[in-house]
């Protein structure tokens, strides 16, 4: 078994969708350490073969794993060697999507269903809503918000509600539980208002105590005491207030927001950012 290993992701787009994919793969073998590293908009030949150099160079003779979605055979070719693990995620899919539904495939690197102006215009205005509501700015206007989530300092309300608003293209706000509220086990009166659009995150005190750790080490903030007194408190005012709680430790943005839209039966995608 190996100890380590080298990943690439190459790609003629952004490289999300196989970096996404392969990511996706390769945790499922916790005990292999990934060097990973990703090319994308690989879009001529002559680019390709650089890259290819570069990742045998690199890679001395350790056959790296190389994840591929590039559509032009040329460029897909000069991957596909002996001297690396090949995956393309394309494969067969696209000539077997073709086959079903009995017509031709557009191979064009980057394509996809676009977005109309109305998608769009809703897309920029969440994100817009996003960043003139984090960390409990113009909370008098969170009867616009789609998701409102609530926290102590660092679990990870900012991250989570720009993917929201980014990724899913819902009106995210987020609240910071502080002292004022923790210590009293209340909500200011706006959050009272709009309590079906509230989701708690929660998370581990031994993981807040590492995440605040690095910001203000040696401090009071970052005690795993003063972390777990706050998260008791936090997760009391939601037990209080009936609010659902997702919990952060040790999760991607990615599974938190999917896990924020179940608690609060909302769809998992309202609309989807494309590569």
């Amino acid at each position: 078994m190996w100890n380590s290993k080298d990943v690439y992701y190459i790609s003629d787009s952004t490289g999300i969708l196989v970096t996404n994919l392969g990511q996706a793969l390769t945790c499922q073998f916790p005990e292999i350490n990934f060097l990973e590293e990703s090319y994308p908009f690989v879009r001529t030949v002559s680019q390709a073969r650089e890259i290819m150099r570069a990742i045998l160079k690199r890679s001395g003779g350790r056959r790296p794993l190389v994840f591929i979605s590039i559509l032009d055979p040329d460029i897909r070719n000069v991957f596909d060697s002996p001297e690396v693990e090949f995956f393309d995620i394309f494969g067969s899919l696209l000539d077997d999507l073709e086959r079903s539904l009995e017509t031709s495939a557009l191979r064009v690197p980057g394509f996809s269903h676009h977005m109309d102006g109305m998608e769009m215009g809703r897309r920029v205005e969440a994100i817009h809503y996003c960043l003139e509501h984090d960390d409990g700015t113009k909370s008098h206007e969170y009867n616009e918000a789609d998701i409102i989530i609530l926290g102590v300092s660092r679990a990870g309300k900012t991250p989570v509600s720009v993917y929201l608003a980014t990724q899913m293209g819902y009106k995210a706000a987020n609240f910071p539980l502080t002292s004022e509220y923790l210590n009293q086990y209340k909500l200011p009166p706006e959050l009272k208002a709009v309590t079906k659009r509230l989701v708690g995150l929660t998370i581990s005190p031994e993981f807040l105590s590492s995440v605040r750790e690095k910001r203000y080490p040696a401090s009071k903030y970052a005690k795993i005491s003063t972390c777990r007194e706050e998260i008791q408190q936090a997760e009391e005012i939601y037990r209080r207030n009936r609010i659902p709680s997702v919990s952060s430790s040790g999760k991607s943005i990615e599974e938190i927001a999917t896990q924020i839209c179940q608690v609060i039966e909302l769809p998992k995608k309202k609309v989807m950012l494309r590569p």
